[in-house]
C-alpha cells in the first residue's frame, strides 16, 4: 500500500511540475530556467514544511512518505536543473549557468529552512 501511495503521489508531483513549468514559461520566456528554479524552490519550501509538521507530530508514517518521497520528489527536479545548466554552458552563457547553480542551491536550502520555520510557527 505504501509503495502504491508513493507512486500515486509521485505521479501527481510530476504532473504538477509539468503544469507549473508550463505556466511559468508562458509568463517569463528567457534564457534563464525560471520554471525549474520556481519548482525547486516551492518544492523545497513544501518539504521543509512537511518535515516541520513531522517534527511537531502532525504528520507521519505513510502520509509523510507519500507527500515527501512521492509528491515532493516527483515535483522537484535536480536532473532538469543540471541539464539546463549544462545547456547554458554549452551556449556560452557561463554567468547565467553559475547564477543558476549557486543561486538555486542557496535558494532551495533557504526555502527548506523557511518551510521548517513556518511549520514551527503554525503547528
Amino acid at each position: 500500500m505504501t509503495i502504491a501511495l508513493i507512486a500515486l503521489f509521485g505521479g501527481l508531483g510530476a504532473a504538477a511540475r509539468f503544469v507549473v513549468d508550463g505556466l511559468v514559461r508562458t509568463r517569463w520566456s528567457s534564457g534563464f530556467p525560471v520554471g525549474t528554479v520556481a519548482i525547486n524552490i516551492t518544492g523545497s519550501l513544501l518539504m521543509g514544511f512537511l518535515t516541520g509538521a513531522a517534527i511537531a507530530g502532525t504528520i507521519g508514517g505513510v502520509g509523510l512518505e507519500a507527500t515527501t518521497v512521492g509528491f515532493c520528489a516527483g515535483y522537484t527536479t535536480f536532473s532538469t536543473a543540471m541539464v539546463e545548466t549544462v545547456r547554458l554552458v554549452q551556449g556560452g552563457d557561463y554567468r547565467t549557468a553559475l547564477v543558476n547553480v549557486v543561486g538555486t542551491g542557496i535558494a532551495v536550502v533557504a526555502a527548506v529552512a523557511a518551510g521548517l520555520a513556518l511549520a514551527t510557527a503554525l503547528l
